[in-house]
């Protein structure tokens, strides 16, 4: 099975070093301009001091597509790969409670930008384009140690300028506030990373923002989903891309909420799963991010029809998603998903098989690694008035 994404690791990589032949003297420079999508990125190496800065393509343009994941249905894993390795990533070392400055502020004004941004970086030695696609971490373009940056032709989304400066909103009134102002969620991630929202403000990790942002909507999202009655019916709902196969199963319940995943390792599979009822989950999830992605995508399903259900989501890892390009894409899966015809089944265990017809694991593969089946059973308090 890993033989697949090592040859399809391999494929991509051939590509990408046969694109850097006509033009890597544009990624091995000590300096980079072009139109930042716009996209800044806070890592969480060395951290409370990280290395924060903003991604740059060496094209001028409108590179939105670049870091816009919200618009990549129906794009490759080799598309997304590339978009990922066009970025020439700048980095200073900041330490996290700096959320002013120079520096920080102009990454800020890139971040709330509305639209592609000028950008000049000069780095203190030049990049390389020597790039390492594994299965473990997502894809990286470039990265250089910035001596000065220039940003110009900044034009900020209104929303978000006003909550910058509201210094008195909490994050996560900040964070609602603009999601449910339209703003893209991958939007909202970079401003709550380069430390744009709330009362005490401070960088945040790209990848611990991201997972950050997608938990407080959701905890939003379910408590109105509380509110309405339940479901009629079992409803399944599918969509597979990027070698990711999701099926998600809808069944009259109150709340509750299972994801169980499966993925391939060498010929073995392996299997990972979290829950919870209508008081939410209490630790990190055994699935990380992917967990929250899921269930922001079902949510905002359930709002928008005005219904309240038990929820299942299956998601197989097939071995063509070789290279894993972000927690974004459990997130659009689903939302995917969910705007497909349901398949209406008889009852819950009909639903269930259906759903694993969907998969090439079985239904009683599957649960024997969730505990769907036993949180159903536990009484709720109000089941008893």
């Amino acid at each position: 099975m890993s033989s697949d994404s090592q040859n399809i690791r391999r494929a991509i990589l051939s590509k990408w070093q046969e694109s850097l032949s006509k033009h890597g003297n544009l990624f091995s420079s000590d300096s980079v301009s072009g139109s930042s999508p716009p996209s800044v990125f806070v890592g969480s190496y060395n951290y409370p001091k990280v290395f924060v800065g903003p991604m740059v393509p060496p094209i001028h343009g409108d590179t939105s597509l670049l870091d816009s994941p919200e618009k990549w249905k129906g794009k490759s894993l080799e598309d997304i790969v590339n978009f990922r390795l066009n970025l020439v990533r700048g980095i200073q070392k900041i330490p996290i409670e700096q959320t002013d400055g120079r520096y920080i502020e102009n990454l800020q004004e890139v971040a709330m930008s509305s639209k592609p941004i000028d950008s000049d970086l000069i780095f203190q030695k030049a990049t390389s384009p020597n790039v390492t696609l594994d299965g473990e971490s997502a894809p990286f373009g470039p990265i250089g140690e910035i001596k000065s940056a220039k940003f110009s032709n900044t034009s900020s989304v209104k929303s978000i300028e006003k909550i910058y400066y509201d210094k008195d909103l909490k994050a996560q009134d900040a964070v609602l506030n603009l999601y449910n102002s339209g703003i893209e969620i991958s939007k909202i991630q970079k401003c709550f990373s380069i430390g744009m929202l709330g009362q005490k403000r401070k960088l945040v990790p790209t990848k611990w923002s991201i997972t950050a942002t997608d938990d407080i909507i959701c905890k939003s999202l379910t408590e109105d989903v509380l509110n309405y009655s339940l479901i009629d019916s079992h409803r399944i709902f599918s969509y597979e891309h990027l070698g990711n196969i999701f099926t998600i199963v809808l069944f009259p319940h109150r709340w509750v909420y299972e994801m169980i995943e499966a993925w391939y390792s060498n010929g073995v599979i392996g299997f990972g799963s979290d829950n919870e009822d209508a008081r939410g989950i209490d630790h990190p999830p055994a699935i990380a991010g992917a967990y929250f992605a899921a269930k922001l995508g079902v949510l905002e399903y359930l709002n928008k029809m005005k219904i309240q259900a038990g929820v299942v989501i299956l998601r197989e890892i097939r071995p063509e998603y070789a290279i894993p390009v972000g927690v974004w894409q459990v997130r659009e899966g689903v939302r995917e998903a969910m705007n497909q015809k349901p398949i209406i089944a008889d009852d819950f265990e009909h639903a269930l098989l259906l759903a694993s017809n969907k998969m090439s694991i079985s239904k009683s593969e599957w649960f024997s690694h969730g505990n769907i089946l036993e949180l159903m059973r536990q009484k709720t308090i109000s089941d008893f008035f």
